[in-house]
């Protein structure tokens, strides 16, 4: 999965360097009639101009993106500073109306301006349904990106870009403050997180003030990240010994109060929740679950037709993967067989550090074999690196089972493929292949660096958030790999079927839970009985999707869509088919809605057949 940031700028996952914001992008269509370009040029400087505006509003969102503009500074968490982005993006989308007529763009152009009015709609519909939007989830609260982004995104080149640091610590009382106010605000009017959530966010707060400086305890992982930033510095002692101290005592002071306002927070809402149910039990609760599915599958279908859908994909697995079992000679059924590959220690890293360090060493290796095959399915590759890391150990209780972070364009950061290794004899080695196709190579690493390198692309077009597009990739990604040569153990392609499994569950159980009425046990119990998932996993996966309305059903729907586009294209061109233009005209306008997509390839297939 795109493990996605904090706030209202969740697209902002997908980050550029300083050198892409500065320059202005480029005419989309080099062959529009000079009058069209024109307009395409004139508006893409508004879009530019917009994407800045909205962005600087955000200090985190400018950090991730390589600027350092308000680098000393954290955002605004209140709930008017939420209204004022729609507001701006409301005022910007009305600008865009008045002074540019759609009839005089090029196609691109044309194409820009429609996801800009989608764009806004989304976030119109988002903010409507923000409350229905938990505070406290399965992975955290609104200060739980802080720490992460200190340590991964805020580097420390100067004595200034220290002090900075040292700044957002101290800031971190106030959006504490704030992010308490709303998580109370939301306790009283009804707007309660699932019980489930609090034994895991409760510790995982904690842990935020635990470990020097705030005890005898190793060093907590910012004030170990602050310290090995300032030892690196080209500065003297004495301006080394005086941010230490200074960072040291906001650490103590203003950073520790802000993380025990939010964790006093949370447990004045603990104490009232008493319910594991759907988003349905909330008010409007059915209609911030339709508004959900619309964003996350950027399609109009029901729940009950995804519902529908999952169970389909459900039996069509299972049949695949009983052929495999077959193969190696397996005579029993397949939850037998599901049993055998769990508990099989073959099938399993030692639970040890040694194991864990296998565990990324192979990871690295796969995603190896896959770059040395890659240039038979891709005409592009990216440019910026991609690394393994294990889930730091802070934060693996609320982490999921894998994620990427995204890098920059320049390499400055790469890309970061995230793995939870929190107990090794819940993870399926079978399933590493494929997770790591899905995360890294030929997944979201491909597909990410891809849209950023877009530099024709509008700003707020290279770093859009579609889930079902994102997702859907992934997913599809896993397949790639198969087919360009992967997973020719039986065991590493049944671990391929078994993630494509767990995605087809999702579409059954998220449905099932916020349609449907299921009960937390009892979506537990559809994912024992169908799927190869270990206990903790279908716990961690059942309790992000009750915490998460809508948002797994993203991964499965768009990858049926990209298979069923591909499918299409092949039997239209017929021996013209080249799998690498069509990836290209998947990844190169960026992450598009799914009906934007099949248009795209509809027009694909026009081109080749002219």
């Amino acid at each position: 999965m795109l493990k996605p940031a904090v706030s209202v700028l969740a697209l902002m996952a997908v980050l550029a360097s300083p050198a892409a914001i500065a320059q202005p992008a480029a005419a989309p269509a080099a062959a529009a009639a000079p009058a069209a370009a024109s307009e395409d040029a004139r508006l893409n400087a508004f879009f530019q101009e917009a994407f800045l505006e909205g962005l600087r509003q955000t200090p985190e969102g400018l950090t991730q993106l390589g600027m350092k503009e308000r680098y000393g500074e954290l955002g605004d968490y209140t709930d008017a500073a939420n209204k004022a982005q729609l507001d701006l993006s409301e005022a910007q989308l009305a600008r865009m109306k008045r002074e540019f007529d759609p009839a005089r763009l090029s196609p691109a152009g044309r194409l820009s301006y429609r996801l800009f009015e989608d764009s806004v709609a989304r976030g119109r519909d988002g903010y409507r349904y923000r409350y229905q939007s938990y505070a406290v989830t399965s992975t955290g609260t609104a200060i739980s990106g802080i720490p992460v982004m200190l340590i991964n995104s805020h580097g420390v080149d100067t004595v200034a870009d220290a002090e900075a640091y040292v700044s957002r610590l101290k800031a971190v009382d106030r959006v504490g403050g704030e992010v308490a106010a709303d998580i109370d605000y939301r306790t009283q009017h009804g707007f309660i997180s699932p019980s489930f959530v609090f034994p895991r966010v409760i510790p995982d707060t904690q842990r935020q003030v635990t470990g020097a400086p705030f005890d005898g305890g190793p060093d907590h992982p910012v004030w170990a990240d602050f310290k090995a930033k300032v030892d690196k510095l080209n500065a003297t002692a004495e301006q080394k010994a005086r941010l230490l101290a200074d960072g040291r005592a906001a650490l103590l002071g203003e950073y520790r109060s802000g993380v025990n306002k939010v964790l006093a927070a949370v447990e004045r809402m603990a104490a009232r929740a008493d319910s594991t149910d759907g988003v349905w039990r909330l008010p409007d609760g059915d209609a911030a679950y339709a508004a959900s599915l619309r964003f996350f599958t950027t399609t109009d279908l029901s729940a009950d037709q995804i519902h529908q859908t999952g169970l389909s994909e459900v039996a069509r697995i299972h049949h695949e993967m009983e052929a495999i079992m077959r193969k190696v000679g397996f005579s029993g059924t397949l939850q037998a067989f599901f049993t055998k590959v769990k508990t099989d220690p073959a099938l399993h890293y030692p639970n040890t550090d040694e194991g864990r360090a296998q565990y990324v060493a192979d990871a690295k290796q796969i995603i190896a074999d896959y770059m040395a095959r890659a240039s038979t399915q891709f005409s592009t590759l990216p440019r910026g690196p991609v690394e393994v890391r294990a889930v730091e150990t802070w934060r693996q209780a609320t982490a999921s089972t894998a994620f990427y972070n995204p890098g920059t364009p320049d390499g400055s950061r790469p890309g970061i493929f995230y793995v939870n290794l929190v107990d090794m004899a819940q993870v399926q080695k079978v399933q590493l292949d494929a997770i790591a196709c899905h995360e890294a190579a030929p997944g979201h690493h491909f597909q990410i660096a891809r849209s950023q390198e877009q530099a024709e692309l509008p700003m707020f077009r290279r770093y859009a958030f579609y889930g079902a597009y994102l997702e859907g990739w992934g997913l599809y990604a896993e397949r790639l790999c198969k087919e360009a040569g992967l997973y020719q153990d039986p065991y590493d392609d049944f671990g391929r079927l078994s993630l494509e499994l767990w995605r087809a569950a999702r579409l059954v159980v998220d449905t099932g839970i916020h349609a449907k009425h299921w009960s937390r046990d009892k979506a537990i119990q559809y994912f024992r009985d169908n799927t190869l998932m270990s206990e903790i996993d279908i716990e961690r996966e059942i309790d992000r999707y009750i915490s998460g309305p809508g948002q797994a059903t993203s991964y499965k729907i768009g990858q049926l869509k990209i298979l069923e586009l591909r499918d299409k294209a092949r039997a239209a061109l017929g021996p013209r088919f080249d799998i690498r233009e069509f990836h290209e005209v998947i990844l190169a306008n960026g992450a598009l809605p799914l009906d934007v997509l099949a248009e795209q390839v509809d027009a694909y297939i026009a081109r080749k057949k002219a």
